[in-house]
């Protein structure tokens, strides 16, 4: 099992580079992650997706999409996203992370990297092999990935040849850029939001609490969590919490109160309530699980 790594403001965690390239290549399956899924994050780097196998639904900001067998995605810095299998399908995929500013040099990066990174109307793009140049994406993921795995002689510069390709291919299709300083605030406020949540899970939280962090009115907050989370801001502390809880539940010391006070909820019997709605058991069915 697989703990995702993020900080308080869904940040996610991971060091994205090995020791020459401000890169990451791996094969993941989602269901061998901790929560059973990839929970809510973002990073500064692009992301790169190919599905080997399987299909997944991915949400990046407030869209949802599935994405089949030998489909790909791209999803754009600082994009909020998560990632569930789709029916149960074993699903495992190939993720490249790369920082912007490795994509081309320093001198290209200003006109052909940033504007698309910074456009608020390009959070994804759905990279099926219906066009020649979503497939010359997708072939050169597969071979940034045997590259990383080999190691053969000057892989890093294979590498960048690579990479080079992937961002010519995604550019020269006329994408219209726009840059909405709206969308721009709705993104900032809906990460202070949830970095407040991600902050004070452990304590008493009210819709004002959370609302006042996004500087909004409770009834737009809700509308902010309804819109790009699909359910209400106090029932995504809720989950927010049994996601916590998973961890603790796993130390053979902590007992199912403890665990139930510590991740904020004032009421064991609750805590169970909902920890079984979640994931259909209850904590001390999977701490005996998971303690086996």
């Amino acid at each position: 099992m697989k703990d995702f790594i993020i900080d308080r403001n869904l940040k996610e965690l991971t060091e994205h580079r090995t020791v020459a390239l401000p890169m990451a290549c791996y094969e993941t399956t989602i269901n061998q992650n901790i929560n059973g899924y990839i929970p809510l994050h973002w990073h500064d780097e692009i992301q790169f997706v190919l599905i080997v196998k399987g299909e997944t639904i991915f949400q990046i900001n407030e869209e949802k999409l599935t994405v089949r067998e030998g489909e790909g995605l791209f999803i754009n810095s600082g994009c909020l996203h998560m990632v569930e299998d789709k029916n149960d399908s074993g699903c495992e995929y190939i993720c490249l992370n790369v920082s912007p500013q490795f994509v081309l040099s320093q001198e290209l990066y200003t006109s052909y990297v940033n504007p698309f990174i910074q456009a608020t109307n390009l959070p994804y793009l759905h990279l099926d092999t219906k066009e020649l140049w979503t497939k010359n994406i997708l072939d050169a993921i597969v071979k940034i990935n045997q590259l990383m795995q080999q190691k053969p002689p000057y892989y890093e510069i294979d590498i960048t040849i690579q990479l080079t390709l992937i961002w010519k291919n995604l550019i020269i299709n006329g994408f219209q850029l726009e840059y909405e300083q709206m969308e721009m605030l709705k993104n900032h406020r809906m990460k202070q939001m949830l970095n407040w949540i991600h902050t004070h899970y452990a304590e008493k939280i009210l819709l004002d609490d959370i609302a006042s962090a996004g500087q909004l009115s409770r009834s737009e907050c809700c509308r902010y969590f309804k819109r790009i989370l699909k359910k209400t801001p106090l029932n995504y502390v809720t989950d927010y919490r049994i996601q916590k809880s998973l961890i603790l539940l796993q130390q053979s010391e902590s007992s199912v109160t403890d665990v139930a006070y510590q991740v904020g909820f004032n009421s064991t019997s609750y805590f169970i309530n909902q920890f079984r709605k979640s994931m259909n058991m209850t904590p001390l069915t999977y701490k005996k699980y998971k303690n086996s």
